[in-house]
């Protein structure tokens, strides 16, 4: 395996499989089942999950609400998927544990640092849930942010397009896929990859994203066991 220890970065849409809204728990299901067997080759798996399923912060403030009140019931949304994606992987037989930027003891553990990177060392799976705590910062920048603090060798960014291509691909047909580009290369073509404030923080820490398609099965094991997977962004 060419990573020991990976930050896995899910949309909360992700969760809603076929559905408009919300979570279905068939594709919960689907989900723990890849990560599952990432663990049982050794991995070592934080996960940092969107709310977007739920409730989006930007969304609520340009709909005349109060942005920092937004964004904490959007850090709270994560929290919920949080949980669902708990329950999913327990059910799967995968230790997990849920630790949030935001304190709520009662469901969860809050994230300090050491406590992360000693569960993840043996061996369960850690969700990080609350974003990074505070408003006006996406969960890709929470992403980024963890990954970092745990030194984890690489963000994978599981999303419903099998990588980064020169357009959208589901608008644009002619569009083609980069399988490497470079963190500059990203900037100058104006590509969307995550939001600046998390691009930023990745390319400074020198921490590789590689974006694929995670709702094809086995993809995750696939491009874990070094198999030409999604597209690579690195210095």
């Amino acid at each position: 395996m060419q990573y020991k220890r990976i930050l896995l970065k899910l949309s909360g849409e992700a969760l809603m499989g076929e559905r408009q809204y919300g979570i279905d728990p068939k594709k919960l299901a689907e989900y723990a089942q890849e990560i599952k067997q990432v663990v049982d080759k050794g991995i070592e798996v934080a996960i940092v999950i969107g709310g977007g399923n739920i409730f989006r912060g930007l969304a609520g403030a340009s709909n005349g609400m109060d942005r920092v009140q937004a964004d904490y019931m959007g850090m709270l949304a994560t929290a919920i998927n949080g949980l669902a994606l708990q329950s999913a992987l327990e059910t799967a037989d995968i230790q997990t544990r849920l630790l949030t930027a935001i304190k709520m003891e009662q469901v969860a553990e809050p994230f300090i640092k050491r406590r992360a990177v000693r569960h993840l060392e043996k061996g369960r799976v850690v969700i990080f849930g609350g974003g990074t705590g505070n408003p006006y910062f996406t969960t890709d920048t929470a992403a980024v942010l963890r990954a970092i603090e745990v030194n984890a060798d690489v963000i994978l960014k599981g999303t419903r397009v099998d990588g980064i291509y020169t357009a959208d691909p589901e608008k644009d047909t002619s569009a083609t896929k980069f399988e490497n580009i470079t963190f500059k290369d990203v900037m100058s073509k104006g590509l969307k990859v995550m939001d600046m404030t998390a691009f930023t923080l990745s390319e400074e820490n020198k921490l590789p994203i590689i974006v694929f398609d995670m709702n094809k099965k086995n993809n995750l094991l696939k491009l874990l066991s070094g198999e030409n997977i999604g597209t690579k962004v690195d210095i």
